[in-house]
C-alpha cells in the first residue's frame, strides 16, 4: 500500500510539477496548487458528466476529452487515454445486460465492430505519433462537427427499410426483438450495409485518433444510415464500443500514455455519476439534457480549436 501511494504520488508530482514533454511548465499556475486537487476536480466534474451523459444518450468520451484538455493542465495523450477508458468502462458494464436483454444484436455488432476496432488501432498509432497542438486543433474541428450533427439529425423509432442489400443477406443481418416499451415484437433487417461499414472504419479511426468513445457516431449511423431501430440501434452501440474502444485502449496503455491519477478518478466519477442519471432519466426531460450538452461541447469544442491554434493556452 505505501508502495502504491509513493508510485501514485509521484506519478502526480511528475505530471504536474513541471515536464516540458506533458506540456507543462514548472513556473505555470500548477506549481502553486497542491497536487492532489487537480485528481480532486477531476472526479467532481467526471462525476457531473456522467449525470448528465445518460439522460443525453451520449458516451461520457466525447464530453471528457474535450472539457479536460481544454479546461485541465494535462497532457492531450493522457486525456486521450483515460477518454477510452472512461467510454470503455461505461460500456464494459452495459453490454451483458444489454445482450440478455436482446438489445443488442451479435450478427449486426461483429462485422462493424471488427472493422472499426482495427481502425480504431490505426487512429491511435497515428494520433500518439502526431505533434499535439495539431491532434488539439483537429479535435477542435471534430467536436464542432459532432455539435452540429447533433443539433440537426433526426432519429427515426422505426426506419423503413423496403429491400435489404445483398452483403447484409449474406451475412444475415436481420431478426426480431422485443421492444417493451410498445409491447410487441420487432422484425428488423438493414439497407445500405457497405456504406455502413465504410463508414464504422472512420469511426473507428476517430476513435483511437481522439479517444472519443463512437457512441456518438455509432448510433446515427446505424439508426439513419443502415435502418436499425432505435432502441437495438442504441444497445449494439454499446456492445460495439466495448469492443472498438478496448482495442485503442490496449495501444495507449502500450505507449505508457494512461496514468492512474488521471484515468482512476475520470472512471470512478463518471461511473457513480452514471448511477445518478440513469433515476434522472426518469424526470427530466432528455430534451433539456440534450441542449446542455450541445451548449458544454460547443464551449469545449471552442476552447480546444482556440488552445490548438495558440490562440488561448
Amino acid at each position: 500500500m505505501v508502495c502504491c501511494g509513493y508510485l501514485v504520488r509521484a506519478s502526480a508530482v511528475f505530471l504536474l510539477a513541471g515536464c516540458p514533454e506533458l506540456g507543462w511548465a514548472a513556473d505555470g499556475p500548477a506549481a502553486e496548487v497542491v497536487w492532489w486537487l487537480w485528481p480532486l476536480a477531476l472526479f467532481v466534474m467526471c462525476f457531473v458528466l456522467g449525470m448528465i451523459a445518460v439522460p443525453a444518450g451520449v458516451g461520457g468520451g466525447v464530453l471528457f476529452v474535450p472539457i479536460v484538455s481544454g479546461f485541465f493542465p494535462f497532457h492531450l495523450d493522457f486525456v486521450r487515454g483515460a477518454g477510452l477508458l472512461v467510454a470503455l468502462a461505461s460500456a464494459v458494464a452495459a453490454g451483458p445486460g444489454l445482450l440478455r436483454a436482446g438489445l443488442a444484436d451479435l450478427r449486426l455488432a461483429l462485422p462493424l465492430a471488427l472493422l472499426a476496432s482495427a481502425s480504431s488501432i490505426v487512429g491511435a498509432l497515428v494520433g500518439l505519433a502526431l505533434p499535439p497542438s495539431l491532434v488539439q486543433t483537429a479535435l477542435g474541428v471534430t467536436i464542432l462537427c459532432i455539435v452540429a450533427l447533433m443539433w440537426l439529425a433526426k432519429k427515426s423509432e422505426f426506419p423503413q427499410v423496403g429491400q435489404t442489400d445483398a452483403l447484409a443477406a449474406a451475412l444475415r443481418i436481420n431478426g426480431i426483438f422485443y421492444d417493451a416499451v410498445h409491447r410487441r415484437e420487432i422484425a428488423w433487417q438493414v439497407h445500405r450495409t457497405p456504406l455502413g461499414l465504410v463508414l464504422f472504419v472512420g469511426i473507428g479511426m476517430l476513435a483511437g485518433l481522439f479517444g472519443l468513445g463512437a457512441g456518438w457516431a455509432n448510433v446515427p449511423a446505424l439508426n439513419l444510415v443502415m435502418g436499425v431501430p432505435l432502441r437495438l440501434s442504441a444497445g449494439s452501440s454499446g456492445f460495439i464500443l466495448s469492443i472498438v474502444d478496448s482495442s485503442a485502449a490496449w495501444v495507449y496503455i502500450n505507449k505508457g500514455a494512461v496514468l492512474a491519477i488521471i484515468a482512476a478518478p475520470s472512471v470512478v466519477g463518471m461511473m457513480l455519476g452514471a448511477f445518478i442519471g440513469a433515476r434522472l432519466l426518469k424526470i427530466i426531460k432528455a430534451s433539456t439534457i440534450r441542449k446542455l450538452v450541445i451548449a458544454l461541447l460547443l464551449a469545449a469544442g471552442v476552447r480546444a480549436l482556440a488552445k490548438g491554434l495558440g490562440l488561448w493556452n
